[in-house]
């Protein structure tokens, strides 16, 4: 059995990340990305996830700066996603990227990120690690990659 997918919310505080399979019967795998000093540790990323789910395909939520985010933490913030690019582009992995406002327009729901950890609950009831409001970006995650393996792309 083998990955299909791996979809990643960033996030601006932490990221998280969501493994399909193409076993039908296999739930989905979300967890947080390896983060060191509030930053995507790089090489951890590599080992953990893409080397360790041997990822082929993945897909990012493209994302931007927010308004009233400090100089600091966007360079950070930014500093992350281009980890997450440059790992899976130097491992060969094909990438897709998708804004928020597209994914969620498909799946139908809002900015709120509580109505979208419910929504993932439902859609995936035997996936761990979605139950503390904490859990916002795994569902996110969750939600991006249904969005392109059910035709959103």
């Amino acid at each position: 059995m083998s990955a299909i997918l791996l979809a990643i919310d960033p996030g601006s505080v932490s990221g998280a990340y969501a493994v399909f399979f193409d076993d039908p019967g296999r739930h989905p795998v979300v967890d947080d990305l390896p983060v060191v000093d509030k930053q995507v540790n790089g090489s951890d990323f590599y080992r953990s996830v893409v080397r360790g789910w041997q990822i082929k395909s993945a897909v990012v939520e493209r994302v931007a700066s927010m308004p009233k985010q400090g100089v600091s933490s966007t360079f950070k913030f930014g500093v992350s996603v281009g980890i997450v690019h440059g790992v899976l582009a130097a491992c060969g992995v094909s990438l897709k990227l998708v804004t928020p406002a597209e994914w969620k327009r498909g799946m139908k729901i809002g900015a709120d990120k509580e109505v979208a950890r419910a929504l993932a609950i439902r859609l995936y009831p035997g996936v761990v690690g979605l139950e503390l409001k904490k859990h916002q970006g795994r569902a996110e995650a969750l939600l991006l990659g249904h969005y392109v393996l059910k035709g959103g792309l």
